[in-house]
């Protein structure tokens, strides 16, 4: 398989990158947690052709915002997934549940690896993260407008910029990373995908130190809209909250 050149560190990540580097939760000894798994999906974006083949100028993610008015979790951002069926892969469930929430055509993802399974501990699950790239863009549309309200395709040079990263705040006090999203900026990526996101390109090198930005990372609260169905009093670990999309 023949990956961008921008997609190159991701790849070796998959194979370095361990689970204590991307949350602090595994699941316990003699655990039986349910599982899921989610699509991490790479594209290539629109770009002068003449720009670096670089991640800033070539890379792009693509997310999902949950339908506003779903009983739990509504409006967030995450990738499309959720839990395996009886006998599948994580790849094969990731890929399916793409299809059925946007239609993503299975066909037309290139799967080059997996995360190491997460834990989320407040729901029980253990999660994979499937990676994929895209490379010949088809179209996808909302499959399933019950559970997603829109599609995003959001830059990573975007996810990268310092005027585009927060920090969330919900009730209870716990304050995690977060991304400003959508064209108007006014779409809150939070919670366990925005921790994937966080983890993952500071792992990689990509992103600033937050702490190093110039007055800190912004604080925002999370709208009402998205604290309809998140548990109070749950722990709200900094790297694992319970917003996961991942559904009973």
């Amino acid at each position: 398989m023949t990956l961008p050149a921008w997609l190159t560190p991701v790849l070796e990540a998959c194979s370095t990158i361990t689970v204590h580097e991307l949350t602090r939760f595994m699941p316990p000894e003699g655990s039986d947690p349910r599982r899921g798994a989610v699509l991490m999906v790479f594209a290539d974006r629109d770009a002068d052709p003449t720009a670096p083949d670089d991640l800033a100028h070539r890379g792009e993610l693509l997310l999902t915002e949950r339908n506003h008015h779903m009983r739990s979790h509504p409006g967030q951002v995450s990738f499309p997934g959720g839990s395996l069926d009886p006998g599948e892969t994580a790849r094969e469930a990731a890929l399916r549940e793409a299809f059925e929430e946007i239609g993503l055509e299975p066909s037309e993802v290139e799967v080059f690896g997996e995360l190491p399974e997460l834990w989320l501990p407040p729901s029980n699950f253990a999660v994979t993260p499937v990676l994929g790239y895209w490379r010949d863009r088809g179209d996808v549309h909302i499959a399933s407008p019950d559970e997603v309200h829109e599609i995003h395709s959001v830059p990573i040079a975007d996810l990268l910029d310092p005027a585009h990263r927060i920090q969330v705040r919900h009730p209870s006090g716990w304050l995690g990373p977060g991304f400003l999203i959508g064209p108007d900026r006014d779409v809150i990526l939070w919670g366990f995908t925005a921790g994937i996101v966080a983890r993952l390109f500071s792992y990689l090198g990509w992103a600033e130190d937050w702490a190093q930005q110039s007055g800190g990372a912004r604080v925002r609260d999370l709208p009402d809209h998205m604290l309809q169905g998140v548990p109070r009093g749950t722990d709200l670990a900094p790297s694992t909250p319970p917003n996961t999309r991942l559904e009973e």
